[in-house]
């Protein structure tokens, strides 16, 4: 199927961008019709002049229709994913990521130029989740092709992002290849361990992304008294004990990600006198400890994805100001403030400039001293900015 774009719409595709929205092609309704029997498959997206574009997977039912594979004139087949698979692992083995954690992610969607797949390794395991009508249609494919080239025999899917309700396709989970004796992996990371569980867990089970962020702060946490909100399974938390935090509070709605928590606590062997558990809503916690003149050396917030479009920015800019203004109050003077947004709707200077008002509102004078991104096994195409969602500040709080 052939599918041509609006004049004037070509231009992120000149620029490479890799998505095509509804609006930009030019649709009769004969094509509408037949291609509503075409999800998944691929199309050639061509200028007003009939001149190839691009390659791409077509989906009828997302705003984002299309999404490219390449921008040459080449056939997208095995042989095509295959290439691209070799290209992901050949990029991890330069970087050495595993030398700091045998957990990385192999593949990361279009930065890797497979739109819709993100691949995670764990240990000996790898966990796929399809997110559109392209990579769902090329599934089946791709795991064969990741076993072959990576020599690992188990796959477990967690293809149940909300995302995919907007493709038409209704979440799925459960092994893809092989079998699984326990969906609980342990995993180490810069020589601490963690038991994750793949099958329940948030995303493919951990937050993969943080874990340069996690040990950096773990540095920054000796002989502090450290609050972590939103701490899940308390990475941030195990890695700030390990590195002599005096103490450590984390705070979760989740029982039993603080469950999780608390066992790779003992994993590790950390004092877990140091250590205490609260489980709640952060907000309401956080103006408690306002209220009882509670304060700390180092505070985390590490928030779930409060704005997942833009369209969702505004409403997310008040929670991550709430949060971040509650967290300068209860900062002490010289306390050190780790704060993250994983929003794609809020790009990185909204976020500074959230953070920087809430500082304001808080009366409280703060100095950025680094900005914290994704891991490196998380790239980012210069092509796709969209790739870069997770935003990270480590704030100095004034000892005036």
């Amino acid at each position: 199927m052939k599918l041509t774009l609006k004049p004037g719409r070509e231009k992120s595709l000149l620029r490479r961008h890799p998505w095509v929205f509804a609006s930009a092609l030019n649709l009769s309704d004969e094509i509408l019709r037949s291609a509503q029997d075409a999800s998944g498959s691929t199309v050639d997206l061509l200028a007003p002049s009939g001149s190839f574009l691009a390659r791409a997977s077509y989906s009828p039912h997302s705003q984002i229709r299309a999404r490219v594979w390449t921008f040459n004139d080449e056939p997208v087949d095995k042989e095509f994913f295959r290439k691209c698979i070799r290209a992901a692992i050949s990029l991890r083995s330069k970087l050495q990521v595993e030398g700091q954690s045998d957990a990385f992610r192999l593949i990361h969607g279009e930065s890797d130029g497979i739109p819709g797949f993100v691949v995670d390794r764990y240990k000996d395991v790898l966990v796929l989740q399809s997110t559109t009508a392209g990579s769902e249609f090329w599934k089946e494919i791709i795991a064969d092709l990741l076993i072959e080239e990576t020599g690992i025999q188990t796959i477990y899917e967690r293809s149940d992002a909300d995302v995919r309700e907007l493709e038409g396709l209704k979440p799925i989970t459960g092994i893809l290849r092989g079998t699984l004796p326990d969906s609980q992996i342990p995993i180490t990371e810069h020589n601490l361990k963690f038991n994750v569980d793949i099958a329940h867990g948030h995303k493919t089970g951990f937050y993969l992304d943080q874990r340069e962020n996690r040990h950096r702060i773990g540095e920054l946490s000796k002989d502090r008294e450290v609050l972590n909100c939103f701490c899940y399974t308390g990475g941030f938390s195990i890695h700030a004990l390990a590195h002599g935090a005096k103490s450590v509070i984390s705070v979760d709605s989740s029982g039993d990600a603080l469950k999780l928590l608390e066992e790779n606590i003992a994993l590790n062997n950390l004092p877990a006198d140091r250590h205490t558990t609260l489980e709640g809503d952060v907000f309401e916690l956080l103006r408690k400890f306002r209220d009882a003149a509670r304060s700390f050396d180092l505070i985390i917030l590490d928030p779930p994805k409060f704005a997942p479009t833009a369209a969702h920015a505004e409403k997310a800019s008040r929670a991550y100001k709430d949060i971040n203004l509650l967290a300068f109050k209860l900062l002490r003077p010289g306390g050190i403030l780790a704060t993250f947004s994983c929003s794609g709707g809020v790009d990185a200077a909204l976020f500074q400039k959230i953070v920087a008002s809430a500082a304001l509102d808080a009366g409280v004078e703060a100095t950025i001293i680094e900005h914290l991104s994704q891991g490196v096994d998380h790239p980012v195409s210069l092509h796709f900015p969209e790739g870069a969602y997770l935003k990270g500040l480590i704030c100095v709080k004034s000892s005036q």
